[in-house]
């Protein structure tokens, strides 16, 4: 152990090339996860986001039924109370109930656990995210596609979920850099990801600063790569954003959607 300390330069960025050089491949292992998961929770989350977006934004008319406006309110509630109770308790305290209660299930399956957890946090954020891209489109667009005959289901698949998502997307994407970051939080778990990692290799050479500052490196190259991925997929698909909610660390993004004005 003292050879191995000896070894290591004493300055901050020779030590962080000797650390990563000896010890990249559990960095990479760490990293490799970090995506995994971040990148399953952010797809997974999105699917969950979309129903219970879907169910909050359903429009009720006077002349509906009783047990419709019933039924509606009831889904409401219980929607809100997922989405406000995920969005306002931290991630890693929902990990750690998570986890240690649905042990028996998971089989001891960190990754797995992971996964879940990052899916059910990011459902409810995405929840908000499509809820509101649903109500920035303007009313026309619905009462539009009720003239030419589609149902209330038509409407929403063909008509104002495409132009939703497509609001929508830079949130989305924002969502998916911040789960890269906020992955560190399953270390608390256990889960093999990018921090675990780094807090393995820093307890091995007793040098934090340095293994951390090549932890932070690794995390900046993933969040900075793929914010550029994603704005080059903005730029194609022509986005204008739009004032939706985001999670904690997520910046608002704004604008407004405009349906294009008809050809004269």
């Amino acid at each position: 152990m003292i050879t191995l300390l000896s070894k290591i330069p004493q300055d901050l960025f020779g030590a962080a090339g000797y650390i990563f050089s000896k010890y990249g491949s559990l960095f990479f292992f760490g990293a490799k996860n970090t995506l995994y998961i971040a990148l399953s929770g952010t797809i997974i989350g999105l699917i969950i986001g979309l129903g219970i977006g879907i169910l909050r934004a359903l429009p009720v008319y006077d002349y509906d039924s009783k047990l419709k406006h019933w039924i509606v309110k009831t889904v409401r509630i219980i929607t809100s109370v997922y989405v406000e109770v995920f969005r306002g308790t931290p991630m890693m305290v929902q990990a750690v109930f998570i986890y240690n209660a649905f042990l028996p299930i998971f089989k001891n399956s960190k990754l797995l656990a992971g996964i879940v957890i990052v899916s059910i946090n990011t459902g409810a954020y995405m929840a908000e995210i499509i809820r509101s891209g649903i109500q920035s489109l303007d009313k026309g667009q619905n009462e539009a596609a009720r003239s030419i005959g589609m149902n209330n289901t038509q409407t929403m698949i063909f008509v104002i979920l495409p132009q939703a998502i497509k609001n929508a997307f830079p949130a989305i994407g924002n969502e998916f850099v911040v789960n890269i970051k906020d992955t560190s939080v399953l270390n608390v778990i256990g889960v093999t990801e990018l921090f675990f990692q780094s807090t393995t290799v820093a307890g091995i050479i007793y040098r934090f600063s340095d293994t951390f500052f090549v932890s932070a490196l690794i995390y900046l190259f993933l969040t900075y790569s793929t914010t550029l991925i994603l704005k080059y997929i903005e730029g194609k698909m022509q986005i204008s954003g739009f004032d939706g909610p985001s999670s904690q660390t997520t910046p608002l993004i704004k604008g407004h959607y405009k349906a294009k004005e008809p050809k004269q």
